[in-house]
């Protein structure tokens, strides 16, 4: 990919300090890598993926230090099953992509539309999707309609089901997310209701956005939206109680959100992929498994295609005007 390994343009000191990394001509034993400093990493060059060095970028979700040392256990862990150095960085996903487009990174956590934008501009593939035991469908989960349990609103399947919430006060989770406003204004555009994105005003009555699951959640809880747009898991601690939870119902659900997964950059040897999609399945061995749960709450990683995986975010994208 001579474009992605040229000209990587735009991309600031901040990041190029985050993610640059060096090979150690002198190291004799895997290990996974400690965190350098930002002025450290400013002087390294550009690295790639070789037969005994491997970076890989797990997003933040929730206390950066606690990520950070959860991340490095994996690193460890990887370390011992490969045979290669690893090293682990915490960041989000956005400067995830952007890590993997400039081949300082070779493997990240990613969820599906940021995993789209990584085939886009590193031409990365997810191989491996999470398993949680609240998706209803293994590795995908459902984006759902939420709506007080004693809503006059009938809830239902059909497009007369969501036809209701005309004039309605709708509460997104936010416009990035996908459970929470891409899949559902893709749902409102296949089914009639709306035109795009731009055309949400004509069809509620309000449009707010939470920020994230659980300011959608309370927005309808307190009365200040009659209809939240969230994922199915949401309905649940942390996020909320179980007796606020108990004041919910779902109104619409839409099946087939893509779960988060595993992106491997393209530059990446075959054989070395391989090391690495094996050594991560061992992550859903018991002894190992508490690794896997600890870090996102996942139970299982397994193998999907990228194209099929992702094949709904695209069609939602598309549907909602949004541009991938």
């Amino acid at each position: 990919m001579l474009l992605k390994k040229k000209f990587l343009l735009g991309v600031s000191a901040a990041l190029v300090g985050l993610f640059g990394i060096a090979i150690d001509a002198g190291s004799k034993m895997p290990q996974a890598m400690a965190q350098r400093t930002a002025s450290d990493r400013v002087q390294q060059p550009l690295a790639q993926a070789t037969a005994n060095r491997l970076t890989i970028v797990l997003p933040a979700r929730g206390d950066g230090a606690d990520a950070q040392r959860k991340a490095n256990a994996v690193a460890q862990f990887l370390s011992r099953e490969t045979g290669m150095s690893v090293e682990a960085m915490v960041a989000d996903e956005t400067a995830a992509v952007e890590a993997l487009r400039a081949n300082r990174a070779d493997v990240a956590f990613l969820s599906s539309r940021p995993a789209l934008k990584a085939e886009e501009l590193a031409n990365a593939r997810l191989y491996l999707a999470e398993v949680r035991p609240n998706y209803s469908g293994g590795y995908t989960y459902r984006s759902v309609f939420v709506v007080p349990s004693n809503s006059p609103i009938r809830s239902g399947a059909t497009a007369a089901t969501l036809q209701q919430l005309r004039g309605k006060k709708m509460a997104f989770t936010s416009p990035t997310s996908g459970s929470g406003f891409i899949f559902p204004v893709g749902e409102l555009v296949k089914l009639g209701l709306v035109e795009n994105r731009d055309r949400l005003n004509g069809f509620f009555g309000q449009v707010s956005y939470g920020n994230n699951y659980s300011g959608a959640l309370q927005a309808v809880l307190r009365g200040q939206a009659d209809v939240a747009a969230v994922s199915e898991y949401a309905l649940k601690p942390p996020y909320i109680t179980e007796a606020e939870g108990s004041r919910l119902r779902v109104l619409y659900a839409i099946n087939n959100v893509p779960a988060h997964g595993v992106s491997i950059d393209d530059d990446v040897p075959a054989a070395t992929r391989e090391k690495i999609i094996n050594a991560l399945m061992k992550l859903n061995e018991p002894a190992n498994n508490q690794l896997l749960r600890d870090l996102y709450n996942s139970t299982r990683l397994v193998k999907i295609d990228h194209a099929a995986h992702l094949q709904p975010m695209r069609e939602a994208l598309q549907r909602a005007g949004i541009q991938q």
